[in-house]
């Protein structure tokens, strides 16, 4: 078997195989014996090995395990053992029972009386035992484990054994030849019935022995007797070895030897002194006692609290002050000094200390704007708007805005601050501090700010128009007309014309008269609406024909109050187109005939561009609201005669306000 193993491991290997072997060996010789001895004496316990080595407990095992099986096959119980026996219990169990009709006389003895044997039936002892006719009963022809299949029968072996070429026997597996094992470094495998152990390899060191669980048992040198202490000396076990302590024991105030003799202990050179303070120690035999000391201190000086030593008296501490005031008092060993504390200085005429006015002597020197002398020292100040630096003299500039003294807004100067307000407002000619808000409205130019009406509001203020016919402009100052006409928010009816007019609108029913059209277009002339009527004769109408007018026009035309009227207005033009006649021939005369109140209108001639012009003009003031109408006509007059005339009535309103 070793001739297979590598070369390196040879000599190892081959040293643990043959160990494995021979121990496998001895445990089944061992097993065997203990089998043999339960079927020849029936008990196990007069055995007399020593049961404390591997193969006694083996041989006791395998003993019992065998009565067990043996007791269930008289008993006609099942030989198929309980798994809580065991492994190698169960496999003696069963074959202990399985040899009770070849190894077992059961038949009556023939001492017993003829007429006590009883003959009993095959249908008797069926009924009796029902495994009688099962193959595998009491294991069958198998070494370990059987299951009947009804015709034949099938082995098989525990874990830890295999099945034999025969098909019958299980021999035990050696996990440590085969390396089935788990055994670690400086562990050797052991093998055994069914499984193995692992033993350790080093040894447990002195004191120390190995146990078959390869765990490390102190050794009890006292309990073994393997100590060494005299006869006057116990021994007393410890790990991994033992002490051996005297029997004799010394009185208190001694220490015992290794010889076991004592010797006082001197107390009086212990690290914690014995005595109390202001005593000291002298050893006795055993024990040790305290002597008080009493020493004698000089002037300046008394005993501690402990009384062993002169201490300084520290004058200086005393509440009665010693030096007197404006001085400092300076201990020194046995004595103390009287010096002048810092800011004094010592007058030789009062043999006193009097305090140094340290601003008179250093002017200007010591603070950077104002020096106040105090007992002993001296502090600096700061003028208004300053304030101390950290140096306790330097002066830096106090940024008064950070505590708001301001109203509104607030700019620090150095040493000052200085108020002031945002649009809007100005500041209080009273304190200087407060804004308060400037009435624009109220100001000479006030009345220049609106176009209408000036509200003052904090800080500011708004332009309004008349509650209705106008609008604020994009600027917010100017008032703008709402063309009522255009944007549709007037209430003149279908047959009724829309005239705009400032601040208003007008609704007029314009229709032409008997023989006149309105014509297809609607002039719209600066500050004016015109409706114009021509002429359409009916035919054969004679007097439509000589009728001088040609047409009649309707205009619009709205004005404001002139507040101050120093010169004429001119308001309307009317521009003559005139009739295909020589110059000379031709006059063309404009007149108001009807309207003019008050005569606040008059009509002149004007030529401009090459045509003749009417010019209506407005030569008294008019205050609104007022309408009027005006019956304006132009007369083309030709050899003294009106060829050819144009009417036209304008309607005059004045609004009340004008922007």
């Amino acid at each position: 078997m070793c001739a297979s193993l590598p070369p390196i491991s040879e000599s190892r290997e081959c040293s643990m195989s043959q160990e494995q072997c021979c121990r496998s060996q001895l445990e089944k010789q061992s097993c065997s014996d203990g089998v043999e001895f339960a079927n020849v004496r029936e008990e196990c316990d007069s055995h007399a090995a020593e049961n404390s080595t591997c193969e006694a407990q083996h041989f006791k095992t395998c003993c019992y395990c065998c009565l067990l099986g043996k007791a269930a096959q008289v008993q006609g119980q099942s030989c198929d053992p309980n798994p809580k026996m065991g492994h190698q219990c169960g496999i003696v169990f069963r074959s202990c029972c399985g040899k009770g009709p070849e190894g077992i006389d059961l038949s009556i003895s023939d001492d017993a009386p003829k007429n006590q044997q009883v003959e009993i039936s095959k249908e008797e002892l069926d009924q009796e035992d029902p495994y009688l006719h099962d193959g595998c009963r009491g294991g069958g022809p198998c070494s370990q484990q059987c299951r009947d299949t009804g015709s034949s029968y099938v082995c098989s072996c525990f874990v830890g054994y295999q099945l034999q070429p025969d098909g019958i026997t299980c021999e035990d597996i050696n996990e440590c030849i085969t390396g089935t094992h788990s055994c670690g470094l400086g562990q050797t495998c052991v093998n055994t019935l069914g499984s193995f152990r692992c033993q350790r390899d080093t040894s447990c060191g002195t004191g120390y022995e190995l146990t078959d669980d390869s765990r490390c048992k102190d050794i009890d040198e006292c309990e073994t007797g393997t100590h060494n202490c005299p006869p006057d000396f116990i021994c007393q076990n410890t790990p991994g070895s033992f002490r051996c302590r005297p029997k004799l024991q010394c009185m208190s105030g001694f220490i015992q030897d290794a010889l076991g003799n004592c010797i006082d202990i001197n107390e009086c050179l212990s690290t914690n002194t014995p005595c109390p303070a202001g005593q000291i120690c002298i050893n006795t035999d055993g024990s040790f006692t305290c002597q008080r000391i009493s020493p004698s201190c000089g002037r300046g000086y008394h005993l501690n609290e402990d009384g062993t030593r002169c201490v300084d008296v520290d004058e200086c501490s005393s509440p009665n002050q010693p030096c007197g005031e404006g001085h400092v008092c300076i201990n020194a060993p046995g004595n103390y000094r009287c010096e002048c504390k810092a800011g004094y200085t010592f007058d030789v005429i009062s043999r006193t200390c009097i305090d140094i006015n340290e601003c008179r002597r250093y002017p200007g020197r010591l603070c950077a704007h104002k020096c106040e002398n105090t007992p002993g020292s001296y502090y600096c100040t700061c003028t208004m708007g300053f304030k101390l630096s950290a140096d306790g003299r330097s002066c830096e500039d106090l940024n008064e805005c950070e505590s708001n003294p301001c109203s509104q807004e607030c700019a620090n100067v150095y040493g000052s601050y200085q108020c002031y307000c945002r649009r809007g407002f100005q500041l209080s000619d009273i304190d200087g501090i407060s804004c308060e808000d400037i009435d624009e409205c109220a100001l000479p130019t006030g009345g220049h700010i609106c176009s209408f009406r000036c509200i003052n509001i904090p800080g500011s203020f708004q332009c309004t128009c008349p509650s209705s016919g106008y609008r604020l402009a994009p600027n917010a100052r100017n008032c703008q007309d709402i063309d009522e006409c255009v944007a549709e928010s007037h209430n003149c009816s279908f047959n009724e014309t829309c005239f705009n007019i400032q601040g208003s609108f007008r609704c007029l029913s314009l229709e032409c008269p008997e023989n006149y059209r309105k014509s297809g277009d609607t002039v719209r002339l600066e500050k004016t609406d015109t409706i114009r009527c021509i002429k359409s004769c009916r035919p054969n109408d004679v007097n439509c024909v000589l009728d001088p007018v040609h047409t009649i026009s309707h205009t619009v035309i709205s004005l404001p109050t002139f507040r101050e009227f120093t010169r004429p207005e001119e308001i309307i033009f009317l521009r003559a187109v005139t009739p295909t006649y020589p110059a000379n021939q031709a006059d063309i005369i404009f007149d108001i005939t009807e309207g003019n109140l008050r005569d606040s209108f008059d009509i002149i001639k004007r030529y401009m561009d090459g045509m003749t012009v009417g010019v209506v003009r407005q030569v008294r003031p008019i205050v609104g609201p007022f309408h009027a109408i005006l019956k304006l006509e132009m007369n083309y007059v030709m050899g003294g005669v009106v060829s050819h005339r144009n009417i036209v009535n304008v309607h005059i309103f004045v609004s009340e306000y004008w922007f």
